[in-house]
């Protein structure tokens, strides 16, 4: 339990995947090797297909292997929805004046551990399963959980309870729509009422009961 726990609570950090409030252009322009563009920024199909490796490559690598692997075969369409949001976050709490340090991104890793008993083999299996976030994308998952819950304290709110999801989530959304998100049709088309791309619900595309899940230093 202490296990899923922390897991889920680690893919909090992909909070704004719950809202459909998160408006955004189809497939747009085309933008040539772009897997996706954000605003100015341009998700390339290089640095896509290097975070997608990386996930497989841990997955191969696991005990749970067969299981892992039967499962990912949206892995592309789902780690590039969370590049995306990504963006939008990093665009939001760059607005806010909201900043991440280096040395909290660690003191977060470092607590969530404690839950594992020090274990970095068993926690980072955990978030394999759960998250479909290789170990080196950990730390970058903890920075976005930061800046969320950074993001709803400086709008007023107690970090993962629902009213400040649902403040976060109308920020968020005047983000995107500012933004603009344009999608390579190869990967599919940005889902106004899912905020995904195409019909990707997979469990850490986080769900109002998810969200509410205390932070991973809990």
């Amino acid at each position: 339990m202490v296990r899923r726990r922390t897991a889920v609570s680690i893919a909090a950090a992909a909070l704004l995947a719950a809202s459909p409030a998160l408006t955004a252009c189809g497939s747009g322009p085309a933008h040539p090797g772009a897997a996706a563009v954000v605003g100015d920024q341009k998700i390339t199909v290089s640095t896509l297909q290097h975070q997608v490796n990386q996930v497989r490559d841990a997955q191969a690598k696991s005990p749970q292997a067969a299981q892992l692997t039967s499962q990912s075969g949206k892995l592309s369409r789902q780690t590039l929805t969370m590049l995306v949001q990504s963006e939008v976050i990093d665009k939001a709490a760059a607005d806010a004046g909201v900043t991440v340090s280096d040395a909290e991104v660690q003191q977060m890793h470092a607590q969530a551990l404690q839950q594992f008993q020090g274990d970095e083999a068993q926690f980072e299996q955990a978030v394999l399963e759960q998250a479909q976030v290789a170990p080196s994308g950990i730390d970058d998952y903890f920075r976005t959980t930061l800046q969320v819950n950074k993001l709803e304290q400086s709008l007023g709110y107690q970090p993962g309870s629902d009213t400040a999801t649902e403040a976060l989530v109308a920020a968020l959304a005047k983000t995107s729509k500012s933004l603009g998100v344009h999608v390579n049709p190869r990967y599919g088309t940005w889902d106004v009422k899912q905020a995904v791309i195409g019909d990707t619900k997979e469990p850490w595309v986080v769900t109002k009961s998810a969200s509410a899940v205390a932070d991973p230093t809990a």
